[in-house]
C-alpha cells in the first residue's frame, strides 16, 4: 500500500493504551494518535481533544484513513453528518480494544478500508477482519477496486451498485473496452467484452465519455513534427487533437516521439510547460512493433514504421493504439494509445 496518512482515535485510557500498541504495527505509515488530555501514554506527540466530533470533522479531509478504537455506535452517529460520497470519504475502521477484531466500516473499496483492514489483520496476532462488502465475501469481481489499482478515473459511480448486484446475481455484464485491457481483468466470470453496447448492463473502460459506469484509463500521445517546428504550433496541435476527440488535458499521462526529435526545441518546450516526461524511442524499438501503421514520411526518411503511432504505443500502459495518426497543418502528427 502507498504511504497513507492515518488517524488513530481513542476515547479513554484503555483505548489509548491500545492505540499506542497499534502504533507499533503501523511504522510504515504516517500516523497521528488522538486521545483525551490528562491520560497516561508514552508518545512523543499525542494530539489531545475535547470533543470527538471535532477530531472527525477536522480529520475528514486531512486523513486517508481514520481508525477508531471506540464503540461502533458512537462512530456511526458522529460520522453520519460528514458523509459525502464513496468516491471521496476517507476509510473508516473500527477496532476492538484488544486489537483482535477489525471492521472496515466505510469506504471499503475506493477509500481503501478493506485493504487496510486486511493488512492490520495480517500483522496483529489473532486479529480477525470482518468485511461486510458482498463482492469481497463472494469473491466477485469489483470494478471500483480494479479502477483504483489501475489508476482509472471513475465516472458515473452511481451505476456501480447495479453492476455489482448483477454480478452477484450471476447476470452477464458487458465490458466495452479494448482486448488488451480486458485481458488484465483477473476474474472474468459473467463478463463479456464488446465493442459496442447491446445491454443496459454495461461498463465502459475507454478514455471517452459514456453514460454507463466508466473507468477511464490514461491516454498517451505520440508526436511527430517537421524539423524546427515552433512550440506554438505544437501546443496548438495538442489542443486541436484533444478537442477533436473529446479528451481533457488531465487525461494525458505522457507523450513520446522518435529519438531524432530529441533536440527539437519546440517539442521540448511543450513537454516542459505541461510537465510531460517525454520519451524518445530508437529505430529498433519502433520497428520491433507488430502490426500495420498509417503510411508515414518517416518510412521514407528514417526507415521507420512511423513516429506518432508506434511512439504512442511504446510509451503507453497497455500498448493499444486507440486513435490513429492525425495530421495538423501538414507538419505535426499526433496519435493516441492507452
Amino acid at each position: 500500500m502507498s504511504k497513507l496518512k492515518i488517524a488513530l482515535v481513542s476515547i479513554n485510557q484503555p483505548s489509548l493504551n491500545s492505540a499506542c500498541k497499534l502504533l507499533d504495527y503501523l511504522e510504515d505509515f504516517e500516523v497521528d494518535v488522538y486521545g483525551k488530555k490528562d491520560l497516561e501514554h508514552n508518545l512523543k506527540n499525542l494530539k489531545t481533544y475535547e470533543k470527538i466530533d471535532t477530531v472527525l470533522e477536522d480529520g475528514w479531509k486531512k486523513y486517508d484513513a481514520i481508525i477508531c478504537i471506540l464503540a461502533m455506535g458512537i462512530v456511526v452517529r458522529k460520522i453520519a453528518p460528514l458523509l459525502e460520497s464513496k468516491a471521496t470519504d476517507p476509510a473508516i475502521i473500527v477496532m476492538s480494544m484488544d486489537l483482535t477484531k477489525v471492521i472496515p466500516l466505510l469506504s471499503g473499496h475506493i477509500g481503501g478500508a478493506n485493504e487496510l483492514s486486511d493488512l492490520l489483520a495480517s500483522r496483529l496476532p489473532n486479529c480477525m477482519n470482518f468485511v461486510s462488502t458482498a463482492t469481497d465475501q463472494t469473491n466477485t469481481f469489483a470494478f471500483d477496486m480494479f479502477a483504483k489499482k489501475n489508476n482509472l478515473e471513475i465516472e458515473n459511480l452511481k451505476c456501480l451498485a447495479k453492476i455489482s448486484n448483477s454480478l452477484l446475481n450471476k447476470k452477464e455484464v458487458e465490458v466495452k473496452t479494448y482486448e488488451s485491457i480486458f485481458e488484465t481483468i483477473p476474474n472474468k466470470t459473467n463478463l463479456k467484452r464488446v465493442d459496442e453496447q447491446s445491454s443496459e448492463l454495461c461498463v465502459n473502460i475507454t478514455p471517452f465519455t459514456d453514460d454507463n459506469l466508466s473507468l477511464k484509463p490514461k491516454v498517451y500521445l505520440g508526436i511527430g513534427c517537421n524539423r524546427d517546428t515552433a512550440f506554438e504550433d505544437i501546443e496548438a496541435s495538442f489542443f486541436w487533437f484533444l478537442e477533436k476527440h473529446n479528451l481533457k488535458k488531465e487525461q494525458i499521462e505522457n507523450i513520446a516521439s522518435f529519438e531524432a526529435k530529441a533536440d527539437e526545441k519546440g517539442l521540448l518546450e511543450f513537454a516542459s510547460k505541461y510537465n510531460f516526461d517525454i520519451k524518445f524511442y530508437k529505430e529498433a524499438e519502433i520497428n520491433s512493433l507488430q502490426g500495420e501503421f498509417s503510411p508515414s514520411q518517416a518510412t521514407k526518411f528514417f526507415g521507420l514504421k512511423g513516429v506518432s503511432e508506434p511512439s504512442s504505443m511504446l510509451v503507453s500502459k497497455y500498448n493499444e493504439l486507440i486513435i490513429p495518426k492525425n495530421v495538423y497543418e501538414k507538419k505535426i502528427t499526433i496519435a493516441a494509445a492507452v
